[in-house]
């Protein structure tokens, strides 16, 4: 997708400098910077510190970081020295563990002439699948809102909640890539852009994003949501996904429980957009799903422009307070209208996961 006006991804292994090149997002949108990864430990810091997040990317990322690991030392200890790194960088995205697991395999047995080379095919298919994966789920998703636009006659409006948009994945997005296939097909939307508290990455990313595309848009607090869908200027939610289980229960971004409570109370269809690399087929209890307990201080401190145009950091609670950063939650599928997969739209439910993606 494009940032004022040049077609970007969100990572690329530049071969001349054998070097990984990303967008740093935790400079966006103020500053536009491309940084690069020059080691493992880099990709792994880049992960933790949200410099690249969502859970394609950061799958995407972890591939690349191995690559950056066999080109410092292809010797197999330290690659799965280094697989086991990339996978404790952040527990709740399964697309981190599923990414390394499929390099790892791919990779083995394969001896020290030829490794690199093959590392960095499969970590350029991983990032080439993502974006056809992605541009499927917009296709499946338009579905959806040409059916809502075609009976209202007047402007889809769309609630989304943190960033599942291009930056999040390759290109295209997930919960977003429906809404630039309408937006080219000439549908009028308008997105509802939760800031999605606390490292506001609705109105750091998803406005931003949206923005540079032109489409209309609208950054709101976090409980807003609720008295939209109540006033009726809410036609449906898209929200992406980090782990999705095969049952159906969906692990979002913090908060995007209760936007699913609000939807169901107010009849409001609620859309979960997902890569199938984002389902795990392994855990039936979402009580298991391992929840990421962030930095407190993301929650107390805020950045952003001063009069000067300086980026700055400041204190917004109490010296004395204490608080605590849950990074995501978990939405049951019973509040799930459905699931929009690359393969299509289906049910968030075991049935309906294994009829589209044909498991016994």
């Amino acid at each position: 997708m494009k940032i004022e006006g040049k077609e970007y991804r969100t990572i690329w292994f530049d071969e001349k400098k054998q070097v990984v090149k990303i967008i740093d997002q935790t400079k966006l949108p103020h500053q536009f910077i491309i940084k690069d990864l020059l080691t493992v430990k880099d990709a792994i810091n880049a992960i933790k510190t949200m410099e690249v997040r969502g859970a394609p990317l950061i799958g995407a990322t972890a591939a690349y970081g191995l690559v950056l690991a066999i080109i410092k030392n292809n010797d197999q200890t330290f690659l799965k020295k280094s697989s086991e790194d990339l996978i404790n960088s952040r527990p709740t995205a399964i697309n981190l563990k599923w990414a390394v697991d499929r390099m790892m395999k791919k990779l083995s047995g394969i001896n020290s002439n030829e490794i690199l080379n093959i590392a960095i095919n499969e970590a350029k298919e991983i990032c080439e699948e993502d974006v056809k994966f992605c541009e499927n789920i917009g296709l499946n998703g338009l579905k959806i809102i040409e059916k809502i636009y075609n009976k209202k006659k007047d402007t889809v409006n769309i609630l989304t909640h943190c960033n599942a948009g291009w930056l999040a994945t390759i290109d295209w997005g997930t919960a977003t890539s429906p809404i630039y296939h309408a937006h080219k097909k000439g549908i009028k939307v308008h997105v509802w852009v939760d800031e999605t508290r606390p490292r506001n990455q609705g109105a750091n990313l998803t406005s931003y994003e949206l923005n540079e595309e032109g489409i209309s848009n609208t950054i709101i607090a976090d409980n807003t949501g609720g008295i939209l869908m109540q006033r009726g200027n809410v036609d449906m939610c898209i929200v992406g996904t980090d782990r999705t289980l095969s049952t159906g229960d969906v692990a979002n971004k913090i908060g995007t429980y209760l936007k699913a409570l609000a939807a169901h109370d107010n009849n409001v269809p609620f859309y979960v957009a997902l890569p199938s690399s984002t389902i795990d087929w392994d855990i039936k209890d979402f009580k298991n799903i391992p929840i990421e307990e962030r930095n407190s201080e993301e929650l107390s401190y805020v950045e952003g422009l001063d009069e000067s145009n300086n980026v700055k950091k400041v204190l917004i609670y109490p010296k004395k307070s204490k608080a605590m950063n849950l990074a995501f939650d978990v939405t049951p599928a019973k509040y799930v209208t459905g699931l929009i997969t690359e393969k299509g739209v289906c049910e968030a439910s075991s049935e309906g996961l294994k009829k589209l993606f044909k498991k016994s």
